[in-house]
């Protein structure tokens, strides 16, 4: 089955005593001005808030993948259990949603989908509104396993470019990635990771939804070759990364990971890094 479920099938499946929806959008998804007043939520969501809940409380870094124990007692605190049909959507599109698939399927949930376009498709096909999110009747049993690659770290990324055993993956636009813009936070460099390619999230995205499979491949054929050991998907803080990931998933690639820091990390730090389009 398909990552990605439609706004459809989930109306169909709201009542699966099993069915889990999760909110997670993030902080900076700021509604529309025609939105600030009526901010709204499919039926029966929970938040699942990997910007300041499921997250490391410890880093500097944003968002940062937490550990087994913490991601495992927040997962059990908003009901989450183990045989749980887990499907996740944001406030806008399909932007902050994979991250939180990809996290989960980190811990090995492997029953965990994305709805494709999110709030905004679900809103756009007419299916009802919900003004608040609904607490869990009870804590849930959810006891997952953190495999290790899913998500990796600076020291890692440089020692596979170092060695070109991986292909990284930058998410940002391009005129980031070559370092003819700036970056948008303080104190961080232009630029991008060594021996890295640009495959930018918005050429992906159609709308809000994620472009079809076929059109995916097209895109990713041309820029992603199928041969590397593994790609590395990074991007400014490692959520649309996340997109890049998906749409790479979908069309069958392989050995797949995120760098978590990102460029927040990267740029802020003495590692490498290049301005040019090779």
């Amino acid at each position: 089955m398909s990552p990605l479920v439609s706004p459809q099938w989930l109306s169909e499946h709201l009542s699966d005593p099993k069915l889990v929806v999760l909110d997670s959008s993030i902080a900076f998804q700021i509604p529309s001005e025609t939105e600030k007043d009526t901010v709204h939520n499919i039926p029966g969501a929970r938040r699942f808030d990997y910007d300041k809940v499921f997250c490391d409380p410890d880093s500097h870094l944003p968002h940062m993948m937490p550990s087994e124990s913490r991601f495992n007692q927040c997962a059990r605190q908003i009901g989450l259990n183990q045989d749980s049909l887990i499907v996740v959507y944001d406030n806008s599109g399909t932007m902050a949603s994979p991250r939180a698939w990809w996290m989960l399927k980190a811990m090995g949930h492997e029953h965990v989908y994305i709805l494709n376009g999110g709030l905004a498709e679900w809103k756009r096909q007419g299916y009802p509104l919900a003004m608040s999110f609904q607490p869990p009747a009870a804590p849930g049993n959810f006891s997952g396993t953190l495999t290790p690659g899913f998500f990796v770290d600076a020291d890692y990324v440089l020692r596979q470019i170092m060695q070109q055993n991986s292909l990284a993956v930058d998410a940002r636009s391009r005129a980031r990635f070559s370092g003819t813009v700036a970056e948008p936070r303080a104190g961080i460099r232009s630029g991008h990771i060594p021996h890295s390619i640009c495959v930018p999230f918005t050429c992906l995205i159609d709308g809000h939804t994620l472009k079809s499979p076929e059109a995916l491949r097209t895109i990713l054929q041309d820029t992603l070759p199928h041969d590397a050991e593994e790609y590395i998907f990074s991007c400014g803080s490692g959520v649309t990364a996340c997109i890049v990931l998906l749409a790479a998933y979908i069309c069958g690639y392989q050995n797949l990971k995120v760098y978590d820091g990102s460029w927040t990390e990267w740029g802020a730090s003495q590692h490498p890094i290049a301005t040019d389009e090779s």
